[in-house]
């Protein structure tokens, strides 16, 4: 500054000095605004001739406002912007809590969810800001998207523990309980697929039938053994331990690797089961790790003349449940184990078919007292007669 002769306009607290344009090399002015702000003198750069088309009057116009504090000055908007840098937004929460959850498994989930649902309405929200209508919106704007219950829950559950997780490690102040409520959707997953025997012949028609023949025993191995859809599309060889008798699930839904027992019929399928040189059993395009084959799940579906709403593998992961629980010879404990249920309640659902077993059973045993007092009775007759 001290180099370049200062230039007076006409209006107060505004001046310019001489400079080359950056890019053609003539001489522009540069204007420059003097003015009093809290108390102290403040002067900064108002903008260049050609590159800003700043004019001496619109100089003077940002002084003003300056003065009047309609605007922030230079400086006043560099601190503003390092503020703004610095605040913990649900943005970088989310950062921080995509970072440290690395390792879970689920993160993947969390990560689909956090884009999908949550990145647009929250990002830029601070904790501290976001109310229980704020939750209420989400769930109401998911809903109407058409997404299922606890997909709403599962989505509006991440918002929370990300927030949980901020409060925990002092990343954001803690969160007034009367200002931030998370309701949830009301969720029934109570919804237990079965099917009668006939149509369990018409599946197994259907799946011998089949020319993909990949698929058809992946439905096999779901009816065999009741593993889920991840699990099977995980299925490596090296998890078959066949010495043994057991097959290793590798990153199942609860997290924890399990084991469950490889029975004489799943043995059988994989033993005959082709070979494709991938180390996956059902393996997909490539040999890689299989995504999808909702087209073939359907093609077999529709020969075998399933219920529309039948799930073919979850839908036979239950018909494998319903089968064990109502033979009468497995009690819920060993079922919730087979199943890898994480939390009793989910095999809980299938009580009722275990139940319906007992109840037939007492059933047997009172026609059976009933027949011998029958028998009692006739005896007494017979003897009365003589």
């Amino acid at each position: 500054m001290a180099k370049f002769k200062r230039h007076q306009t006409k209006y107060p607290g505004v001046y310019f000095i001489e400079s080359k344009h950056i890019a053609t090399g003539e001489t522009e002015k540069i204007y420059y605004i003097r003015y009093r702000r809290n108390g102290k003198m403040v002067e900064e750069k108002a903008g260049r001739q050609q590159q800003d088309d700043m004019t001496p009057s619109r100089a003077a116009k940002l002084r003003g406002m300056r003065i009047d504090g309609d605007q922030k000055s230079n400086q006043e908007s560099r601190i503003s912007e390092k503020t703004e840098l610095n605040k913990m937004t649900m943005i970088r929460l989310w950062d921080a809590f995509y970072e440290a959850k690395q390792e879970n498994k689920s993160v993947r989930d969390d990560l689909y969810r956090w884009n999908s649902y949550l990145e647009k309405d929250f990002g830029r929200k601070m904790p501290q800001d976001i109310t229980t209508t704020d939750i209420d919106r989400l769930r109401h704007r998911l809903t109407k998207k058409g997404l299922a219950p606890a997909t709403v829950k599962q989505g509006i559950v991440l918002l929370k523990r990300i927030i949980n997780y901020g409060m925990k490690r002092g990343l954001c102040p803690a969160i007034d309980p009367s200002r931030l409520h998370f309701q949830m959707p009301k969720i029934n997953n109570q919804k237990t697929e079965d099917l009668t025997l006939k149509q369990i012949e018409c599946l197994l028609k259907a799946i011998e039938d089949s020319p993909n023949r990949q698929v058809a025993n992946l439905m096999l191995m779901a009816l065999y053994t009741g593993m889920r859809r991840g699990e099977l599309f995980r299925l490596r060889w090296e998890n078959l331990d066949f010495e043994n008798g057991f097959i290793h699930l590798v990153e199942p839904k609860g997290g924890i690797d399990q084991k469950i027992p490889l029975n004489s019929s799943a043995r059988q399928l994989l033993e005959n089961h082709e070979r494709t040189g991938s180390p996956f059993v059902f393996p997909g395009r490539n040999g890689g790790k299989r995504t999808d084959c909702k087209k073939a799940l359907i093609t077999i579906k529709k020969m075998a003349g399933l219920p529309e709403d039948f799930r073919p593998l979850h839908g036979l992961r239950h018909v494998y449940a319903s089968m064990l629980a109502s033979s009468g010879k497995v009690d819920l404990y060993t079922l919730q184990k087979l199943l890898t249920h994480k939390d009793s309640k989910m095999t809980q659902r299938y009580a009722h078919l275990r139940d319906d077993t007992l109840q037939r059973a007492g059933t047997v045993a009172g026609d059976i007292f009933k027949s011998i007092e029958r028998g009692m009775i006739s005896n007494e007759e017979v003897i009365d007669k003589k």
